[in-house]
């Protein structure tokens, strides 16, 4: 799977603007040419939407960090019902919640193989070689991370703009220009967010006002193309932006790209080279020492880089780790490479978070909450939402998963517990216990959905409609999945686009106070977080005493 937001919202038809007028007072946004909605489906990511909420309870943290746990827990539960809750894959409402960022796998072939690129690629640096600096180092001088496939999405080459802004008559080359570009917005930089450049004198730059009219143009057509890229490969993503005030939205289309050109570093086919897997190390090695600088100095190579390091620079508290996490995310994906099986939900929930709930921290700076509230109070419920979409995504694909990539998602453990195997997933066999499977995943999908959802109330208002219009189509998906009889292995659930879009004026009514007062008719019966908890723990009961007579 792609990063993509493939989540059902109010789908390709909104640029008619007819939607639009069920949405009240959306920004403008630029217009730019149709594309296909194509998707190949080389592996199973999703950056969904980008989200920001908050938890009902702030005492419940577990901090992994390496092997080592610090566990701070709700004075009601002791650790031995702690980790019973773990191993049933159930996290109580007062229990804690795992937080994976930073973990480091030293078990990893694939963390191995990189940490061994990474010292071959710096040893290089260190005797003299290319390394980090020019910006147009891939095939046919394209940009880092932009393919064939990217350009045949988009319908043209990305980043070739930057040549219209060059002052050809002084000799300036376009590399020059970006490294210019650069120097300006780090220069509007606080000293706290990038102290190294400011002590080397790169915060403290005269510029004419030619150049700065130049340098903010630039910038600008630098972010357009951004949210050019995020339209062709994520519509339902880019529609959730649309709604978001300018720089927001700006700002959310730039973290978006880098994300799309990390998958395609580790992605795209590499027909001419002698050891495919090797020059993706090593890329994966550039780009990620590239985002250190960019973080630590405030150094670009490319013209893509710009929009990114303004978001460094307005939003300063944007943090590096769930950016790393995901380059980790995605080698967990990488045949042969990465991890083909997941034993426990355990393991698969490290995955879940690496390459969608990573997104719900990079985005909680551009989000922000509401008064009394924090980034701090809004991380749980943003790892849930991304696990949540990454669950739909592995119950709406394990079909396709088998029979195309030969991966098996859905921990081997729970498969044991109800008697599903992986032959039958192969041979699409739906039977009893393979629906019983099915519906007790699609329970603990909507138990995070339901750790999320209560805090959308919780964020800025401008930014609750896109998380809400997100988590209402994203969530339809699981409902077409019952409708199909829990048929995933022959059937794929899928969301029409009029379906998506006539959802929109609901969303929008659950983002209002009086939402919490009158509720709509369709969401009188959903039940609590609570009762979602123990629906799972009566699914499990029920399966091990079967299995124990």
């Amino acid at each position: 799977m792609r990063i993509s937001s493939k989540a059902a919202a109010a789908a390709l038809a909104l640029s008619s603007g007819t939607a639009w007028a069920l949405v009240p007072s959306p920004p403008a946004s630029f217009s730019h040419r149709p594309h296909s909605a194509v998707f190949g489906a080389r592996r199973r990511r999703d950056s969904t939407l980008f989200m920001s909420v908050v938890p009902r309870k702030q005492d419940q943290v577990v901090s992994v960090t390496g092997t080592n746990e610090q566990t701070t827990h709700h004075a009601n539960n002791s650790a031995e019902k702690i980790a019973n809750e773990l191993s049933l894959g159930v996290t109580l409402d007062g229990g804690p919640v795992i937080d994976f960022a930073a973990v480091k796998d030293s078990t990893s072939r694939a963390e191995r193989a990189l940490a061994d690129a990474r010292k071959k690629y710096e040893a290089a640096l260190d005797r003299g070689g290319t390394g980090v600096g020019t910006s147009h180092d891939s095939p046919g001088g394209r940009l880092m991370g932009i393919n064939d496939e990217v350009v045949a999405e988009v319908g043209y080459e990305i980043g070739t703009f930057v040549d219209e802004y060059v002052d050809a008559a002084s000799g300036e080359t376009a590399d020059e220009l970006v490294q210019k570009c650069g120097r300006y917005i780090r220069s509007k930089a606080s000293f706290e967010t990038f102290p190294q450049s400011w002590k080397e004198g790169n915060g403290d730059t005269d510029f004419t006002k030619d150049e700065i009219s130049r340098f903010d143009a630039l910038l600008a057509r630098a972010y357009e193309e951004s949210g050019i890229v995020t339209a062709a490969f994520a519509k339902t993503f880019y529609l959730g932006t649309q709604v978001l005030p300018d720089p927001a939205m700006r700002a959310i289309w730039a973290v978006y790209v880098w994300c799309r050109r990390t998958d395609e570093i580790v992605d795209a086919p590499r027909p001419e080279a002698a050891d495919p897997e090797a020059e993706m190390l090593t890329d994966l090695s550039e780009w990620e020492i590239r985002l250190e600088r960019l973080f630590d100095r405030g150094d670009v190579v490319d013209v893509l880089d710009l929009p990114l390091l303004d978001c460094k620079v307005k939003y300063p508290n944007l943090p590096i780790t769930p950016f790393s996490d995901m380059i980790r995310g995605m080698l967990m994906d990488i045949p042969g490479l990465g991890q083909e099986r997941y034993e426990t939900w355990d393991e698969l929930h490290l995955y879940c978070y690496r390459v969608a709930g990573t997104v719900g921290l990079m985005s909680m700076p551009v989000f922000g909450c509401a008064p009394g509230h924090t980034d701090e109070m809004a991380k749980e419920p943003a790892l849930s939402l991304g696990v949540a979409f990454q669950i739909t995504n592995i119950l709406r694909d394990v079909g396709e998963d088998a029979e195309k990539r030969e991966r098996v998602y859905l921990p081997q453990q729970d498969m044991a517990k109800f008697g599903v195997t992986e032959q039958q997933l192969f041979d699409q066999k739906v039977d009893e216990n393979y629906i019983n499977l099915m519906k007790y995943e699609i329970a603990r999908a909507r138990m995070y959905y339901a750790r999320a959802l209560r805090g959308v109330p919780m964020l800025r208002p401008e930014s609750r409609l896109p998380v809400q219009l997100s988590l209402d189509a994203y969530g339809k998906i699981l409902d077409k999945i019952e409708e199909n009889g829990y048929d995933s292995l022959t059937k794929r659930a899928y969301v029409g686009k009029w379906e998506k879009m006539l959802g929109i004026p609901a969303s929008w009514y659950r983002t209002q106070d009086i939402s919490n007062m009158l509720r709509l008719p369709e969401d009188w019966g959903k039940p609590s977080l609570d009762e979602y908890e123990e629906q799972l723990r009566t699914m499990l009961e029920e399966k091990w005493e079967e299995q124990s007579r």
